[in-house]
């Protein structure tokens, strides 16, 4: 067997097999183990995952693997969050905050940028975005003050806005998010309405197909008429 399809064949079996061999992984190597070490800390990727991307990285030429670090780098340096709605940007304010094209009256409330994207991806949505960077959760120790509700009071102030439209996902925590926001909105005078739930409760939006969230968006109602009576 060549050297390369026994390395992919020991990939395939650290990443399929769980033996205590690999749960401990004794490394030849501290600087594969550092480097493991840190792809490991990355959500959703364990250490059978991380083994085989650094084993990737490693197969690569040294311009890949620089054009890799550089990237992250880049981005950890000069990212920046829009000061109108607080999603990732290249600039101060964001592309979507910044276009003529957008209908500023209407603001849609999510949890962050990658429920963003996925709303965007529908083609359904042409108004504004309210990204809150979170969702209330005491459990988790996450509360009002830790979220940028309060920019978002500050937007509807303005007096351009005529509905808020709560595209949280159907947890607890989405819930409970909503219900708050409800109550510091309702004294505004503006439309207060939260997708059609075509979702299934527990179930997150980046995840949902496009065509659901779409219509989801489209046939959004007024946020009262879910409430328990």
């Amino acid at each position: 067997m060549g050297s390369e399809r026994l390395e992919t064949f020991i990939c395939f079996v650290v990443n399929e097999i769980d033996i205590p061999y690999f749960r401990n992984m004794n490394f030849s190597s501290k600087l594969l183990e550092s480097a493991v070490e840190e792809f490991s800390k990355l959500p959703g990727v364990g250490k059978k995952t991380a083994l085989r991307l650094v084993l990737h990285l490693l197969k690569s030429s040294s311009t890949e693997v620089h054009n890799f670090s550089n990237s992250i780098t880049t981005l950890k340096d000069n990212i920046k969050y829009c000061q109108k709605c607080h999603n990732i940007s290249d600039e101060g304010i964001c592309e979507i905050c910044n276009s003529t094209k957008r209908d500023v009256s209407t603001i849609c409330v999510v949890e962050d940028t990658r429920d963003v994207m996925a709303i965007e991806n529908t083609h359904q949505y042409q108004g504004l975005y309210h990204v809150l960077n979170g969702l209330i959760s005491p459990m988790d120790g996450v509360g009002p003050a830790d979220l940028t509700i309060e920019s978002l009071l500050e937007r509807v102030r303005t007096g351009e806005v005529q509905e808020v439209i709560f595209a949280l996902s159907a947890t607890m925590e989405g819930d409970t998010t909503i219900f708050y926001l409800h109550k510091k909105l309702k004294d505004f005078n503006i439309k207060i309405s939260t997708i059609a739930r075509g979702i299934a409760f527990g179930g997150e939006i980046e995840y949902a197909d496009e065509i659901t969230l779409g219509r989801s968006i489209a046939t959004r109602i007024p946020y009262e008429n879910t409430l328990m009576k």
